[in-house]
């Protein structure tokens, strides 16, 4: 008699529901990872932003002009102030706190533009790498040791294009934030210690409804300009540097790992910090008077980026675009260190509880 053929319904079914736990568990694993990363880079940013906003404040007060200092008759109005003179304003005007004015308005924008840049860079990164070599790459250990491995690091063009597509995703999110920061950190208080904007919610009312909500994007065509060349080339320093100095694999141990690797992050993100904001600094200056044009206290106007840029240059001369260049690269080189640094130690404090 023959026998009925075992049925595969049973055995078909069992493969396909382990293959939709597996998706669905890969899936709920990125989403954890992801999220984890965006936590950890707005964390960092967060750090970085609150140790360095003391040189922050100076600097956009140089960049605005909008600093208080009356400069005597005898002077020409190119004379440069210095830090020093916008260091001891500030503490005369608004106090030892008005040297951190505007750092609540920073983390506000900070954490979000912070975490969208850093997880979306490793974002780019992968798909980058995914293209580029046709396999996939862990980017919680992106620093190889291997000859093999060094060599399917990412070229530098291609980390610069994730880089500068990671500050335009991030830019174009929290834009309003950062227009709100750069009015309250761009003035100086007035008489009596007056304070032209108060926080940064009510930045944002007071700017929408006294210049119409289209104001809140004042200055975001330079920033989204900006925002390619300065991330790109931060982390494609980075990259360069990673790439070019591997990190060493004899016989270290778990602790040791960590901190050789956290050194190199934040040693390689002030480079790239100091190299990206030297060259980007005439954009952002534009980007400043852009967005105190039509503020309280501002009677300058600008018709868009090229008459700011006009204008700007027939009146002070090219050393204008330049006004606290120096104390932006002091500034620049320990806010990427740390936000590098920080990230890195960050991601992997937290590894295993996402």
């Amino acid at each position: 008699m023959k026998q009925p053929e075992p049925s595969t319904d049973s055995g078909s079914s069992s493969l396909q529901r382990q293959e939709e736990t597996t998706v669905s568990s890969q899936t709920t694993h990125g989403a954890a990872d992801l999220t984890r990363r965006m936590v950890c880079g707005g964390l960092a940013g967060m750090i970085a932003k609150t140790a360095t906003n003391p040189l922050d404040r100076i600097r956009m007060l140089s960049q605005t002009g909008e600093h208080g200092i009356k400069l005597s008759s005898s002077t020409t109005t190119t004379k440069r102030i210095t830090p020093l003179q916008l260091y001891k304003s500030i503490l005369q005007n608004e106090g030892i706190l008005g040297l951190w004015a505007g750092n609540g308005a920073n983390l506000l924008r900070v954490f979000p533009a912070k975490s969208i840049v850093f997880s979306s860079n490793d974002f780019y990164r992968g798909v980058a790498h995914t293209l580029y070599f046709g396999n996939d790459v862990d980017n919680n250990n992106n620093n190889y040791t291997t000859q093999q491995q060094k060599q399917q690091q990412l070229p530098w063009m291609l980390s610069f294009l994730s880089g500068g597509l990671a500050g335009m995703t991030a830019s174009a999110a929290t834009y309003p934030l950062d227009l709100a920061r750069g009015r309250i950190t761009g003035k100086l208080a007035g008489p009596g210690g007056k304070k032209h904007y108060k926080g940064i919610v009510n930045t944002v009312l007071i700017t929408a409804r006294e210049e119409g909500v289209r104001a809140l994007y004042k200055g975001v065509t330079p920033t989204l300009l900006g925002a390619m060349p300065y991330e790109g080339i931060k982390f494609g320093t980075v990259g360069m540097l990673e790439r070019a100095f591997p990190k060493s694999s004899t016989g270290e141990e778990q602790g040791g790992v960590l901190s050789n690797n956290i050194i190199r992050k934040l040693v390689f993100g002030g480079a790239g910090g100091v190299s990206a904001g030297l060259l980007t600094y005439p954009n952002d200056t534009i980007r400043r008077l852009l967005q105190l044009q039509g503020s309280k206290g501002t009677t300058e106007h600008f018709d868009g980026y090229f008459d700011c840029l006009r204008k700007t240059y027939a009146k002070y001369g090219i050393e204008r675009f330049y006004r606290g260049a120096f104390i932006n690269i002091v500034r620049m080189a320990p806010n990427t260190a740390i936000q590098f640094g920080s990230y890195e130690l960050l991601k992997q404090m937290s590894e295993g509880y996402f």
